[in-house]
């Protein structure tokens, strides 16, 4: 396979104005056809996260920093990652985790993870689980259960 010409990588971009801040994410994985992975290079701007606090059931995730400051938010507390720092989070471990970048500077990471048939998303800070099934239908639903939301697969 070629080299992958990443300015032409599938990408989404977020405004200022999204909750959790201005962000690109690249799918980097997904350029290269990957089916078993998912990878992806994420920009931060100052004052953003990559996501709320979350953890999977059966998704390992791995990060890398590639750039910049940013500061991992996990159960237990908060450390400081820079260039050349890693985290990784096994599946089915509760502890909740993202990074945001205080800095005044973008910061680039590499998430890497499982892409499982079948999976459940835990966000403890809204009180709400995000589970997908394996014909890629999903629900979320809040802390006594009821549904907040549901999609059919993306296919459909």
């Amino acid at each position: 396979m070629p080299k992958l010409d990443l300015t032409s990588a599938p990408s989404q971009v977020y405004g200022a104005d999204d909750p959790l801040g201005a962000a690109r994410r690249w799918a980097v994985g997904d350029a290269g056809g990957l089916k078993q992975f998912g990878a992806a290079i994420e920009e931060l701007a100052p004052g953003s996260a990559s996501s709320q606090r979350h953890w999977h059931e059966t998704e390992d995730e791995f990060l890398y920093v590639l750039a910049g400051a940013v500061t991992l938010v996990e159960t237990d507390g908060e450390t400081p990652l820079a260039p050349g720092d890693a985290v990784a989070w096994p599946a089915n471990v509760a502890n909740a985790h993202r990074v945001e970048n205080r800095s005044g500077h973008p910061a680039r990471v590499l998430v890497v993870g499982t892409r499982a048939a079948q999976d459940a998303v835990h966000y403890p800070d809204l009180g709400q689980t995000r589970a997908r099934a394996a014909d890629g239908s999903w629900q979320l639903k809040g802390a006594q259960g009821e549904i907040i939301e549901e999609g059919a697969p993306a296919h459909a």
